[in-house]
């Protein structure tokens, strides 16, 4: 009996001493290293998609499906959604009515549908200060800095991702000062980084960092590719790839486009910390697949003051029901899918345009009340993105801007190239150049201008109120 006794008492103990040990880490598991083809392939079998139609050949007139530029076919779905309509029907006839009722449900629809769900907790990212100069840009005095920020990368020990940063700022004004942040297609270094072709056509003369210096403002380039790779297979790395321990999106995941947004968002913070930066008056531009980038910035992240979006066709600022250079299908397919969120794809599939929850126009309803100037090449160089698909969207955006106080286009008529649209918070503009958003540069700043004078009301809402609707 006592032995009996004894052995009972030894195996309490070790139950108890068991109990007291802290439980195991599990091991993180090493990313997946899929290819585009195979990372495309699961989110098809995710979605039970079996076939997928193709996207537009831009490259080759004889091919049966080159890309579609006669302005007759080119609006096979003409009615688009309207903004100021809830999903029960009732119209929206206050700006209450859209902060607290449309405005999140159109959030909703981009966040399942287009570009994905940011996760609710991202990993915190600390920068760090790699160097500090004094430079000349031009015969502007200036201050670079070149910060890293390091995101934590607890979740996931086998995936680094560093963000790129380089702050530029007038040396001999000694007061904080608006910024233009461009989402670059070179990292800090003058590398050139992966993420397809670089924008064509003249660089400006001077370069926009000067012209931008030239106002007394100072400058900032994020490289996308430091917080998310621009191509399918490094979705189980990056930012994304981070968040998921290196394992598949789910369908309704975050997509590259907002993840470089987020990443603007992490420089954001910085800027706020950093006395030399007026961070109520910053401003966010890319060309291209970044001008995609920028509008999903200052959607999604009310801090950002103005946006430049130059030649962001689809994904961007072109109407998704518009049949004209590229389509929804060319972002379905193995080559850009990885922009937007899975579920995006259904619509290159089972789905078509026309069943799209929400269009273009209602993205650039989102950056209401706030500026934004979208910009585009000549059809001889920029048709492929739809330079007519991207007026059509930012005056349909009009109402909700009048509706906030603020003017819209003021007209549904296509302007003549070189004809600049100032004059309302939407302004538009199409050059006489191709793809390149160097001949907008002096447009831009002097529309951004009205917004940034010394002492005036930033457009962005007040830094207690950035992130929350209006009361």
């Amino acid at each position: 009996m006592k032995k009996s006794l004894a052995v009972l008492s030894l195996a309490a103990l070790a139950a108890a001493a068991a109990l007291a040990q802290p439980a195991a880490v599990p091991a993180t598991p090493a990313p997946l290293n899929w290819t585009a083809e195979q990372d495309h392939q699961n989110m098809l079998d995710q979605l039970g998609i079996k076939f997928l139609r193709p996207g537009r050949d831009g490259s080759h007139p004889g091919s049966s499906n080159y890309a579609n530029y006669d302005e007759s076919k080119a609006n096979p779905f003409p009615n688009l959604p309207d903004p100021l309509i809830l999903k029960n029907g009732a119209r929206v006839t206050t700006p209450e009515m859209w902060w607290r009722q449309r405005r999140p449900e159109i959030v909703e629809d981009f966040d399942r549908d287009i570009y994905g769900r940011v996760p609710a907790v991202t990993p915190k990212v600390t920068w760090e200060v790699t160097s500090t100069a004094r430079e000349t840009n031009g015969s502007i005095p200036v201050i670079v800095k070149h910060l890293i920020g390091r995101v934590d990368n607890s979740l996931c020990t086998n995936i680094a991702v560093n963000i790129d940063l380089t702050l530029g700022t007038p040396a001999d004004i000694h007061q904080p000062v608006p910024v233009v942040m461009q989402f670059s297609w070179v990292s800090s270094g003058g590398g050139r980084l992966f993420g397809g072709a670089r924008p064509n056509g003249p660089a400006p003369a001077p370069a926009w960092q000067q012209q931008v210096l030239s106002k007394g403002w100072g400058y900032a380039v994020l490289p996308p590719p430091t917080v998310q790779a621009d191509n399918g297979a490094g979705l189980t790395r990056g930012i994304i790839g981070l968040c998921n321990r290196g394992q598949p999106r789910k369908p309704d995941d975050w997509g590259a486009l907002r993840a470089w947004a987020w990443g603007a968002s992490r420089a954001l913070d910085y800027f706020e910390m950093d006395p030399a930066v007026d961070a109520t008056r910053v401003a966010i531009e890319g060309h291209s697949r970044y001008g995609k980038a920028a509008l999903v910035t200052l959607a999604y992240d009310r801090r950002f003051a103005i946006a430049y979006v130059s030649s962001s066709g689809e994904g961007g600022a072109k109407l998704h029901r518009r049949d004209w250079g590229e389509i929804v299908e060319n972002l379905t397919g193995t080559g850009e899918y990885h922009w937007m969120a899975g579920n995006f794809i259904q619509y290159g599939g089972p789905l078509n345009w026309g069943d799209l929850p929400v269009d273009a126009h209602e993205l650039i309803a989102l950056c209401a009340p706030r500026p934004v100037f979208i910009g585009a090449g000549s059809t001889n160089g920029d048709a492929w993105a739809d330079p007519k698909g991207m007026f059509m969207a930012a005056a349909a955006a009009g109402p909700v801007y009048e509706l906030l106080g603020k003017k819209g286009l003021g007209t549904p008529h296509f302007p003549p190239i070189e004809t600049g649209l100032l004059d309302g918070d939407v302004a538009y503009r199409q050059h006489s150049g191709g793809h390149t958003d160097g001949p907008n540069w002096p447009v831009f700043l002097d529309f951004a201008a009205r917004y940034f004078v010394p002492g005036s009301p930033s457009p962005a809402p007040l830094q207690t109120e950035r992130n929350l609707p209006p009361k």
